[in-house]
């Protein structure tokens, strides 16, 4: 018997575009591994989430706070997910500490996380580059605080074990 491939659906809550790439990435490492998967904005996607065996959301992080569409979406999804296994992400800390250690999500993230009871959470490097528009960001660039702070092998590993852990569940699942 075939195994089943499990349908993720990777969403994802950003102003400059860096956290849709790692979902993005995380996308296409979950497909690589055997998963059918949808990556869309959190603010695309619509009421009904039934067709999803599992869920991931993440969220560009803003003075402390989860993207608004990405909130917005695991609110929706905490009274839809009946069951459904949830992973979360946040990117955010312009620097290389989210390579270098685990960093525990914002309070705002850290509630979501119990409320949907998630199976992990992981806050992974952002980028803020000379292209990002408004005052605040303008001001990070030119004071030399911008830049890449990406991991994508870090990205990779972690959709890597969300992968392994979905295929063991799907085959638990099949009759026989």
């Amino acid at each position: 018997m075939e195994r089943s491939q499990p349908r993720v659906l990777v969403a994802y809550g950003t102003k400059y575009g860096a956290t849709g790439e790692i979902a993005d990435h995380i996308g296409d490492t979950l497909r690589q591994a055997g998963c059918t998967v949808d990556v869309t904005a959190a603010g695309e996607v619509g009421p009904d989430l039934s067709a999803y065996d599992a869920l991931v959301i993440g969220g560009a992080l803003y003075a402390g706070r989860w993207h608004r569409d990405a909130r917005r979406l695991a609110r929706r999804a905490r009274a839809r997910s009946h069951g459904r296994p949830v992973w979360l992400f946040s990117s955010g800390p312009l620097d290389d500490s989210a390579a270098r250690r685990d960093i525990d999500p914002v309070p705002g993230v850290r509630r979501l996380v119990d409320r949907l009871d998630a199976r992990e959470h992981v806050t992974f490097g952002g980028r803020l580059d000379e292209n990002a528009r408004g005052r605040m960001a303008r001001m990070i660039v030119n004071s030399g605080r911008g830049g890449d702070f990406r991991d994508f092998d870090q990205i990779t590993a972690w959709a890597e074990g969300i992968a392994r852990e979905l295929l063991a569940l799907s085959d638990t699942a099949r009759p026989g």
